[in-house]
């Protein structure tokens, strides 16, 4: 209890009031859907046409001159649009992929699919994106690309990784899932790979529904990408190389977009930019209020560099424990919870410790599915990393609110939340059993913010 016993500067935790107190429902409802969302909805179904293409290839041409890119192909999800980027790229049998350990899945686990062997590398702590320095030192002569992750909306160190892969002759892959409309150094996020990808479901700044899309400026990866999951569009395919293999899905996969999703996306292209500007307004007026607290550290660009989150998906603060006598996370996440804010622990957790990657043989090959389609004499423990950065962030990063409107009052109790837990943050310690607790997942968590 504080000094003057008062039940409002009480942490609600231990019997105070609750900080937030505005309905504050609305501020997190996403996607706003619209008359014109469920218009267009109802004409392609009225019309018959969900598992059409024209209506998706539209979607594509807007959505790949929005970003300045030459091709566009939607994909029922991010996922295979990941996996048909890969293909596209030429990564296959015997390749190494370089991609960071802190991401969700599906930016690289695609690789065995094809035969090829991810990589991983560690994290910068300051931005949970792929770290430069850790990169060169994995590559070999094996290497075929990397992977960049714009994690939870934050851009990539992209000037030093693209010095690496042109110095090695690398392909580049962004999976830009977490990046809507962001800019490194005011050019945006999706148009600096040899191929990128963005998923498009629900709870992404960006969302159709279900979907996702691949981007490239390169003719061939784009037939490549049509000629392996697209084929009742092989009629597009034009180069000598590939005409002959058309037809049928040479990858056997089948990922044309649902034309409900490709519909609702172009009515969500036309609105995200004036909604992108009011969720940047937002979240960085939570920053503000925030920014030179103790304890806590928000995860966004330096100011006056052009460089910005976009949607700001999945938006994190970094936790300082020192800086709160060694408080835990889990515990400070749970006093502002019960303040009424969100702040949830950690982020994905590390790819590399996951048996998958490790000790796992998928398709009964009698070997780790890793290092399967390797040389015998190749061993597993050859690709067992220690990434010191990706094994602790989950202690020292967590998840903030994601507004989705500029509503001052309601954000400024949430800050305030964070403020109270932080004045308070002694009265957590005697009773701070949740010093190990496991935080974080695998899966894309978005806790019920969109």
């Amino acid at each position: 209890m504080d000094q003057d016993g008062d039940t409002k500067n009480k942490l609600a935790l231990l019997g105070g009031e609750k900080s937030v107190k505005l309905d504050d429902t609305d501020i997190f409802t996403w996607p706003i859907i619209t008359d014109r969302h469920e218009q267009a909805v109802l004409e392609v179904m009225r019309a018959g046409q969900m598992s059409g293409i024209e209506v998706t290839k539209e979607f594509e041409r807007k959505y790949a001159h929005s970003l300045g890119r030459e091709y566009g192909l939607a994909y029922h999800n991010g996922t295979a649009a990941i996996l048909g980027a890969m293909y596209g790229l030429g990564i296959g049998v015997g390749d190494e992929v370089v991609a960071p350990s802190i991401t969700y899945w599906a930016s690289v686990a695609q690789a065995y699919t094809l035969g090829a062997t991810p990589v991983f590398a560690d994290v910068d702590p300051d931005t949970i994106c792929i770290d430069p320095k850790d990169v060169e030192h994995r590559i070999t002569s094996r290497t075929k690309a990397i992977v960049v992750v714009h994690y939870a909306g934050m851009p990539a160190d992209m000037d030093a990784i693209m010095k690496i892969a042109a110095k090695h002759n690398l392909k580049i892959l962004e999976d830009c899932s977490h990046a809507h409309g962001a800019l490194y150094k005011g050019k945006e996020i999706g148009t600096f790979g040899d191929a990128a990808a963005f998923s498009l479901m629900t709870g992404k700044s960006l969302a159709v529904g279900e979907g996702g899309i691949l981007f490239t400026d390169d003719r061939k990866v784009y037939e490549r990408a049509l000629l392996f999951g697209h084929y009742i569009r092989h009629d597009e395919i034009t180069l000598k190389e590939l005409k002959p293999f058309a037809g049928l899905p040479c990858g056997g996969f089948k990922h044309r977009m649902h034309q409900l999703s490709s519909a609702f996306g172009l009515v969500q292209l036309e609105l995200f930019g004036r909604q992108m500007v009011e969720i940047d307004k937002a979240m960085n007026y939570f920053c503000d209020l925030l920014d030179d607290t103790a304890g806590i550290r928000p995860i966004r660009p330096p100011k006056d560099t052009n460089t910005t989150k976009g949607g700001w998906y999945y938006p994190h603060f970094k936790y300082i424990s020192e800086e709160l006598e060694g408080l835990s996370l889990s515990r400070f996440s749970e006093a502002v919870g019960a303040e009424g804010s969100i702040c949830n622990p950690g982020c994905n957790k590390p790819l590399h410790l996951h048996p998958l990657f490790t000790t796992m043989d998928v398709y009964g090959h009698g070997r780790p599915t890793r290092i399967a389609y390797l040389d015998e004499s190749v061993k597993i423990e050859q690709y067992i990393e220690k990434l010191p950065v990706a094994e602790s962030i989950n202690r020292c990063v967590f998840e903030v609110p994601w507004f989705k409107q500029y509503r001052p009052e309601v954000i400024e109790e949430h800050a305030r939340a964070y403020k109270k837990v932080i004045k308070n943050y002694r009265t957590l310690l005697a009773d701070d059993s949740n010093k190990n607790a496991d935080v974080g997942g695998y899966s894309s968590f978005f806790s019920g913010q969109g």
